[in-house]
């Protein structure tokens, strides 16, 4: 009878050892490849991993390109396309010029507001971190020096991926120049600074604003500083047929000038390759996704030329 209990037991471990390692090499067989983590970030992995965690939890797991929301948005907005569609196509370009992952370094310059980050965390979910270059309305004032410190993180024979752009609010019933805020019953301005920037250049050009030739508070520069670079085109929102929504293609314009100018003048230290994206941010409420208004997909080789514009690529 013991030597009968000791085989049992014996047995009884054999099989225990046999199912621990099978349960390791199924856990192995289930642990996704470098390319599948790739794919599960671009859409084509679990809904849990599908697009990040993001600063807002957007409720992403089913398809709205059909949806009547969708509809008015890109009716408001020709030319939009979502976050996540706009995420895989960039992808999908720049894979072809050897970006990935591992060599490329996301810059950002996009508005401090929290808004901002949907767009801002959707890339980082697939490149990493992202080195801030941008304040208020989405100006770059990081600036040269910003530029510099930021080209000399770059991989070596790595990329770079840069994008900018101002960010306007579209309620649920399309009013744009306001967005739904989570936890907040009050539909709030979207964008504050981009608002507040317009209210000072429409009181100048209707002559309603008294001129103040001090220097701006260095405790709101960045603010001063929106309101002086949409300055100029003043008659154009003031004579604009919706000025909330002509408002961030105005900023959009002072913004490209000061990026392009940023790059011609640091293109020294591109290493490999850099691509420029632009254009317009749309934020929703927290139950819908946000879009963007791509208006520029730059390709700079590693002699700082621009070479390619891929803008079709997002269409």
């Amino acid at each position: 009878e013991l030597a009968f209990a000791s085989l049992s037991l014996f047995q009884r471990m054999k099989s225990s050892a046999a199912a621990i390692a099978l349960l390791f090499a199924s856990g192995d067989a289930f642990t996704p490849s470098p390319q599948q983590q790739l794919g599960q970030r671009l859409g084509r992995g679990s809904s849990s991993e599908l697009y990040g965690i993001g600063s807002r939890i957007k409720n992403k797991l089913f398809s709205r390109s059909k949806s009547p929301f969708d509809k008015m948005v890109k009716s408001s907005f020709p030319g939009a396309i979502s976050n996540s569609e706009l995420s895989k196509k960039v992808v999908a370009a720049l894979e072809k010029k050897g970006f990935t992952p591992d060599n490329t370094l996301l810059a950002t310059s996009v508005c401090a507001d929290e808004l901002a980050r949907v767009l801002e965390d959707e890339f980082v979910d697939i490149y990493g971190t992202n080195f801030n270059l941008g304040g208020l309305s989405g100006f770059p004032f990081a600036g040269n020096t910003g530029w510099g410190a930021m080209s000399a993180h770059v991989p070596d024979n790595g990329y770079c991926l840069t994008i900018h752009g101002p960010h306007v609010g579209i309620t649920k019933d399309g009013l744009i120049g306001k967005v739904e805020r989570s936890g907040i019953a009050l539909v709030d301005s979207c964008c504050g600074s981009a608002i507040a920037a317009s209210n000072y250049v429409q009181g100048i050009t209707d002559g309603s604003a008294n001129i103040n030739p001090g220097i701006q508070s260095f405790t709101d520069f960045q603010q001063g500083a929106v309101q002086e670079l949409i300055l100029p085109h003043g008659s154009r929102l003031s004579n604009a047929e919706n000025r909330m929504k002509e408002l961030p293609y105005a900023l959009y314009d002072s913004q490209d000038v000061l990026v392009t100018d940023i790059v011609t003048t640091g293109k020294g230290s591109i290493k490999k390759g850099l691509a420029v994206l632009g254009g317009i941010q749309i934020n929703t409420g927290p139950d819908t996704d946000d879009y963007f208004h791509p208006l520029k997909f730059d390709y700079y080789d590693e002699n700082g030329d621009l070479v390619e514009n891929m803008l079709g690529q997002l269409s």
